[in-house]
C-alpha cells in the first residue's frame, strides 16, 4: 500500500526535485483529480510521491501518497529522441496517472536517480539491441554445444535404472509390432553368441564404467527384418540382426567381428548415451524433473523419441574406445570388427548411390535386402549412426589405437 508523506507547502518546499502536473484517476471515480507528482531517491530506485491538489470531501488537503519503485508501472520509451506526448502511469490499486508533459516527467525522474535499464536501452538504441542479440546467439550456441551435453551427463546420474528398462521394453515392443521380426538363426547359434556375449560382459573392468554404481543387466537378443546392424537400448538391452551375423560369416571374419560390435554396443550402454540424448531433448524442463525423481512425463513419450535420435560423434568415439579397451581385456583383435564395419558402410554407400541413380531398391546387394523407411529410421541408434566418420573409425579400429581415448 502507498505510504503517506508530509505535503510540500509554501514554507516547506518539496525536497525531492521538480513536481510534474498530472491527472489522477483514483479508481473510485471516473473523473480525474489534479495532482502533482514528484520522485524520491531510494536504493531500490525512485519512489513516486503523489500530491493530490484538490481537497478531499470533508475539508482539508489530502496527504501525499508514496508508491515504491516496484509498485509503479513505469511507462516505456521506444525512441531516444522522440518521446511520446502523453504518458500513462499504472499505480496498481492506486489507479493511474496521465501526464501531458513527458519531457518534464523524464527530467525529474533522471534527477531522482533513475537510470535506463538494459531493456530500455535495447528499445531506444539499435546498437545495444544488436549487441545483445549477438551475445545471446553466441551464448545459445555455446550452451547447445557444450552446456547441454554437460548438463545432460550430470542429470543422467539421477535417472533410475528401472526407468531405462521400462523405456527399452516399450521401445522394443513398438519395433516388434512394426518392422522387426523373430530371428531365423538356429537356437544353437544364438546360444553360442549369447555365451560369448556373457563372457565379454564378465571381463569388463570397473575402470571402464562411466557412472559409478550403475549396474545394468546386459541382455542379447536377435531379430530379423532389418539390415545388418546392431543397436543398444537403455538399461542393457542389445539387439543384433540376423543379417549382421550372416554378413560376418559370409566375409569369413569369424565371431571376433561380432564380438567387437557387441563390445561397441556395451560401451553405449555403459556410457548411457541414449539416456543422455533423451535428457538433452528437454534439459531445461525435463532435466529438473529427472533430478527431482519425476520421470513420468518423459516415460510416456521417451519410447517414441528413442528411434528418432542419432548418437553424437563424441558418443561413437567413446563407444569405440570402450570396445578397444574391452577387446584388449578379452585378448581379442579389433581388426575383424573394423573390416565388418567398413564392409557394411561401403555396401550401404553403394546402395544409396544406386538409388540416387534410379536403381531403386533393386540396386541393393542380394545378400542384404533393402530396408523399409521405418527400419532405416529405427536404425539410427546403431553401429553405423555416424556415417561421415565410418571409414576413419574403421581404420583406427584396425590398429586398436584411437585418438582421444583415455589411457
Amino acid at each position: 500500500m502507498p505510504q503517506p508523506r508530509p505535503a510540500a507547502t509554501a514554507n516547506t518546499p518539496w525536497a525531492g526535485g521538480d513536481l510534474v502536473p498530472a491527472r489522477w484517476y483514483d479508481g473510485r471515480s471516473s473523473r480525474p483529480r489534479p495532482a502533482l507528482v514528484g520522485f524520491w531517491p531510494t536504493a531500490q530506485g525512485p519512489s513516486l510521491v503523489l500530491h493530490p491538489v484538490q481537497p478531499v470531501q470533508g475539508g482539508g488537503g489530502a496527504a501525499p501518497l508514496t508508491y515504491r519503485h516496484a509498485q509503479v508501472g513505469w511507462p516505456e520509451t521506444w525512441h531516444a529522441q522522440r518521446v511520446q506526448q502523453r504518458l500513462v502511469v499504472d499505480l496498481q490499486d492506486g489507479g493511474s496517472l496521465e501526464v501531458d508533459d513527458a519531457p518534464r516527467w523524464h527530467a525529474a525522474l533522471r534527477a531522482a536517480g533513475q537510470r535506463p535499464t538494459l531493456a530500455h536501452r535495447m528499445q531506444t538504441r539499435w546498437t545495444t539491441l544488436a549487441a545483445v542479440v549477438a551475445l545471446a546467439a553466441v551464448g545459445l550456441t555455446l550452451f547447445y554445444r557444450y552446456g547441454t551435453p554437460w548438463a545432460a551427463t550430470q542429470l543422467t546420474r539421477f535417472v533410475p535404472l528401472s526407468w531405462e528398462i521400462a523405456l527399452a521394453g516399450d521401445a522394443l515392443a513398438r519395433m516388434d509390432d512394426g518392422y522387426l521380426q523373430p530371428s531365423q538363426l538356429p537356437a544353437a547359434r544364438q546360444a553360442e553368441l549369447r555365451q560369448r556375449f556373457d563372457n565379454l560382459v564378465a571381463q569388463a573392468p570397473p575402470a571402464l564404467q562411466r557412472y559409478g554404481g550403475y549396474a545394468p543387466r546386459y541382455t542379447l537378443s536377435f531379430r530379423s527384418g532389418m539390415q545388418a546392424n546392431a543397436f543398444a537400448l537403455p538399461g542393457g538391452a542389445i539387439v543384433v540382426t540376423d543379417d549382421l551375423v550372416r554378413e560376418a560369416q559370409g566375409r569369413q571374419l569369424g565371431d571376433a567381428a561380432i564380438v567387437g560390435v557387441l563390445a561397441h554396443e556395451i560401451g553405449h550402454v555403459a556410457h548411457r548415451h541414449t539416456t543422455r540424448l533423451l535428457v538433452e531433448q528437454g534439459v531445461l524442463n525435463v532435466g529438473l524433473g529427472l533430478a527431482l525423481g519425476d520421470v513420468s512425463a518423459l516415460l510416456s513419450t521417451g519410447s517414441a523419441l528413442l528411434t528418432g535420435l542419432a548418437y553424437r560423434r563424441s558418443h561413437e568415439r567413446e563407444a569405440d574406445c570402450f570396445a578397444v579397451a574391452l577387446m584388449g581385456e578379452a585378448r581379442l583383435p579389433t581388426a575383424p570388427m573394423a573390416d565388418l564395419l567398413l564392409a557394411l558402410a561401403r555396401e550401404e554407400r553403394d546402395q544409396e548411390k544406386g538409388q540416387d541413380e534410379g536403381g531403386g531398391p533393386a540396386a541393393a546387394p542380394a545378400s542384404r535386402p533393402a530396408s523399409s523407411p521405418r527400419a532405416r529410421e529405427a536404425s539410427v541408434l546403431s553401429l553405423l549412426s555416424s556415417h561421415p566418420d565410418t571409414v576413419q573409425r574403421a581404420q583406427a579400429l584396425r590398429t586398436g589405437s584411437l585418438a582421444g581415448c583415455a589411457r
